[in-house]
């Protein structure tokens, strides 16, 4: 069996001969599956380090991703001149690197990623806490935003949904703090549920599967999202839900890629204490002849010793698949 073909089984119920994997950061040749990432527009080129195509500026220090310190729309005034210079999602360096890589790796589940997306993106625009005072305040305006980054986000996708090679489409958008959604349920499903829909119709016409990456506590979407077409959540804090409510509610319904939680066991926990978390994320999730895919991540900026490393990858290699 092919890495792709115990993706695709794992995320269909259909009994896989084993527990696939997705490494991250580190050991990639190991993973099942990989992202596939989109290019820059070959004609760009940024002011200042760390510039992007949307105008906001990418810092990174310590060792972590980062974040945007510079947000291009601090006020509605300049948006008619910000929207003549958006980014096009068809321009030259998109994708002239994606035959090959699909050529190289015929073997895995490849994930055609449109990156840090949606919300997120907007609020990189446009700034956190201006963005979720216009979607109470000047709806109209941060609506013609929303639009204009789902729509270059949809060109991506279908792009992406050209090549046989791609398995599903990836998104990564960041809903939630440690308790619960940034924005009420019903301004969720009012604003941008159908936006994703959308989205993941695109990708469903074509065959493809979708996964979705969230960071935080959105169980109470969670639903919401199955409903529309999510294949796959990547959840990093099975904790936070806890793991226990997600097999409750949702296990059989979706495939689960999470890891040994990232705040906690991953970080604080024995080689034994691991060993445990992870064959209980099997066993919770993956009860269903699949539904769960393990989730290696290198997080030694975080506190992840050598040795915690280790052990997660030794935990997630022996894992036996249950079958139905």
């Amino acid at each position: 069996m092919t890495s792709k073909e115990a993706v695709k089984r794992a995320v269909a119920f259909d009994n896989p001969d084993y527990v696939p994997l997705l490494y991250n950061n580190r050991d990639i040749e190991q993973s099942d599956t990989l992202y596939l990432g989109f290019g820059a527009a070959a004609d760009f080129t940024p002011k200042v380090e760390g510039e992007s195509e949307w105008g906001f500026i990418w810092e990174t220090k310590d060792g972590t991703m980062g974040q945007p310190k510079h947000h291009p729309l601090t006020d509605w005034s300049l948006w008619n001149d910000y929207k003549k210079k958006l980014p096009n999602a068809y321009a030259a360096g998109r994708m002239e690197h994606v035959p090959a890589f699909l050529a190289a790796h015929p073997d895995k589940y490849i994930l055609a990623s449109i990156g840090i997306s949606g919300f997120n993106s907007v609020t990189f625009v446009r700034g956190f806490e201006d963005t979720l005072i216009d979607l109470y305040t000047d709806r109209e305006q941060i609506e013609e935003l929303i639009d204009a980054v789902f729509e270059y986000e949809n060109g991506l996708i279908r792009q992406f949904c050209a090549y046989e090679g791609v398995d599903a489409i990836c998104f990564c958008d960041d809903w939630g703090t440690q308790e619960t959604l940034m924005i009420s349920p019903a301004l969720w499903r009012e604003v941008f549920k159908p936006r994703y829909k959308k989205q993941f119709d695109i990708a469903k016409a074509a065959g493809k599967q979708v996964y979705f990456h969230s960071c935080g506590q959105i169980k109470e979407i969670i639903g919401d999202f199955i409903e529309i077409g999510v294949d796959i959540f990547n959840l990093n804090q099975p904790d936070i839900f806890p793991t226990e409510y997600l097999s409750e509610h949702f296990a059989g319904k979706a495939t689960f890629n999470c890891p040994a939680d990232h705040q906690t066991v991953a970080i604080s926990g024995t080689p034994e204490e691991i060993k445990a978390y992870i064959n209980m994320l099997n066993d919770k999730l993956g009860a269903n002849g699949g539904g769960f895919i393990g989730y290696i991540e290198d997080y030694a900026c975080m506190g992840m010793s050598e040795e915690n490393y280790q052990a997660i990858k030794a935990a997630f290699l022996a894992l036996k698949p249950h079958k139905k």
